[in-house]
């Protein structure tokens, strides 16, 4: 399976970028996503997650509330749209995914046990 993340960028504090991340090779209806990010100097951290079954979701906490994750099986594509970003939201995001994950997984921890598909990441920088 191969993942391809799109839609990062350059925004102004306070802007909203919306993050998508198509799947080919296989079809992701059979697949919890994950999307990750990383800063500079910091270590990779998980934003959201969206399991396969139920569509449970998971934030990160500071995220929470401006990001929404989302899935279209149809088009074989998944959704980070991202509100209200500030500096700290500027990293690069990955969109990964994973046959694993119970939906009561993915609703308390999110996809903190490891995803094996990851894809190339895309920049967003958020800047005045």
């Amino acid at each position: 399976v191969q993942l391809q993340a799109s839609g990062g960028g350059l925004v102004q504090p306070g802007g909203s970028l919306r993050l998508s991340c198509t799947v080919s090779g296989d079809t992701l209806e059979d697949y919890t996503i994950g999307w990750f990010r990383q800063a500079p100097g910091k270590e990779r951290e998980g934003v959201s997650c969206i399991s396969r079954v139920r569509g449970s979701t998971f934030y990160k906490a500071s995220v929470r509330g401006r990001f929404t994750i989302s899935r279209d099986n149809t088009k074989n594509t998944a959704y980070l749209q991202m509100n209200r970003l500030t500096p700290e939201d500027t990293a690069v995001y990955f969109c990964t995914v994973d046959r694993g994950y119970a939906d009561s997984v993915v609703a308390q921890v999110g996809c903190a046990y490891g995803m094996k598909h990851w894809g190339k990441g895309t920049q967003v920088t958020v800047s005045s």
